[in-house]
């Protein structure tokens, strides 16, 4: 079953959904993963409280980008108020497969930069986990 996960984060890095630029985003945020050079922008178009559409850009290694690729997937439709409840355990059953410590980082970077783009819409309060994440 791992091996299909794998395939499916390989598949995700290679060819993203919701790649590129939203036209007069609401939001945009960006992070980096200084621990290995990951970055993610993720731009944002919110209505009636909920997430319309998102697009991201970045670059890094395939876990964090395919975790972009597999987010954006679930959040488009999302009400804010559900998404800003997403954590660590949504990213890492999303990605189906066991995360090391120094992989971490790279998987909850997506995460991290959704919920620092929603702190612009001054919503979301920063639980320790959303800080483990830092």
């Amino acid at each position: 079953m791992d091996a299909l996960y794998r395939a499916e984060i390989i598949e995700h890095y290679k060819h993203p959904h919701h790649y590129g630029h939203l036209e007069n985003p609401d939001i945009v945020f960006h992070d980096v993963n200084t621990s290995c050079g990951d970055e993610l922008t993720m731009e944002f178009k919110i209505e009636d409280g909920k997430i319309a559409d998102v697009r991201f850009t970045g670059k890094g290694c395939a876990i964090s980008q395919a975790s972009a690729s597999m987010l954006t997937d679930e959040i488009i439709g999302m009400s804010v108020e559900e998404a800003e409840k997403l954590d660590k355990d949504f990213i890492l059953d999303m990605l189906g497969i066991d995360v090391g410590p120094t992989r971490l980082k790279c998987a909850l970077l997506s995460l991290k930069v959704l919920k620092g783009g929603l702190y612009g819409l001054g919503n979301v309060n920063k639980t320790e986990e959303d800080k483990s994440a830092e």
